[in-house]
């Protein structure tokens, strides 16, 4: 067949079972069959242990009766037939456990259709598994679709679907933001640092004495380097070959120096070099 409709022969479980049933309807609909051959068509698709029991079947009510009955009743025969009530039971309960994990609303919505194909009596009516489908969403959208108050499952599934994408992305775009800023607080403290360091070396840099590098000779008398002889200024009487502290000459008065007379113990100006205490002399 064209539309690729699953086989089901009977021994793969509830899972395959509601498998089957879910594809067959799927092709139902692309197909555009009539409501009168989906038994028909459907028939066509068993094989093994389950052809076995259809013919069978077909034997017991005649070909017409067997024809006639609905898609629907034919399902609820295939669940009897190869769902035992045990499994059922069991199904029903992770139905009604059945919740969203994290945000994985397709897993969740995937897993409540195939559970609800098989579960006809638990949810009989569409509003039951509308209920059922919202109680199982997580709480930052359970509200938002509550309120709205969807008429159908498809409905409710879609505006899902829509509202925890938009969360997501959200929660993605904080995130890239929250990031963002992170990225430039930490490169406005790294250039902050920057400058604190280079202001830190500069600081240490300019209040160290430089050492002299040179291959001159440091001199006693001016403490200079020099090669030639010393020959210093004095400031006092300004002539060469002598420095201030050692002048013989009057002292200029903005040169005097107040020194400790070492004779008599006052402060005194010594106006000439190696004179005698003027106290001890009168």
């Amino acid at each position: 067949m064209k539309y690729q409709p699953l086989n089901f022969k009977g021994t793969e479980g509830v899972v395959g079972l509601s498998q089957w049933v879910e594809k067959m309807e799927s092709v139902f609909h692309i197909s555009g069959c009539a409501v009168k051959n989906q038994v028909k068509f459907a028939t066509c698709t068993l094989l093994g242990a389950a052809l076995t029991w259809w013919n069978g079947h077909v034997r017991t009510i005649g070909h017409d009766a067997a024809y006639a009955m609905t898609w629907e009743i034919l399902k609820k025969k295939l669940t009897d037939k190869y769902c035992p009530k045990g499994e059922i039971k069991k199904l029903e309960i992770k139905l009604w456990n059945l919740k969203v994990k994290g945000n994985d609303v397709g897993g969740y919505t995937q897993r409540f259709q195939e559970l609800a194909l098989m579960c006809t009596k638990f949810i009989s009516n569409e509003t039951e598994k509308v209920d059922k489908y919202i109680r199982g969403l997580p709480d930052n959208i359970h509200g938002n679709v509550m309120a709205t108050r969807p008429k159908t499952v498809d409905d409710a599934i879609e505006l899902a679907n829509d509202l925890m994408d938009h969360k997501l992305r959200t929660y993605a775009e904080r995130q890239t933001e929250n990031k963002r800023k992170l990225d430039n607080n930490n490169q406005a403290q790294q250039q902050l640092l920057k400058k604190q360091n280079v202001a830190q070396a500069y600081a240490v840099g300019t209040g160290e004495k430089k050492s002299y590098g040179g291959s001159k000779l440091l001199c006693p008398k001016c403490n200079y380097h020099h090669d030639r002889e010393c020959a210093p200024k004095c400031t006092n009487c300004k002539k060469i070959g002598h420095l201030t502290k050692d002048c013989w000459h009057l002292v200029n008065a903005n040169n005097q120096r107040t020194i400790t007379c070492y004779e008599c113990g006052k402060l005194r100006l010594y106006p000439f070099r190696n004179s005698r205490c003027s106290f001890l002399i009168m």
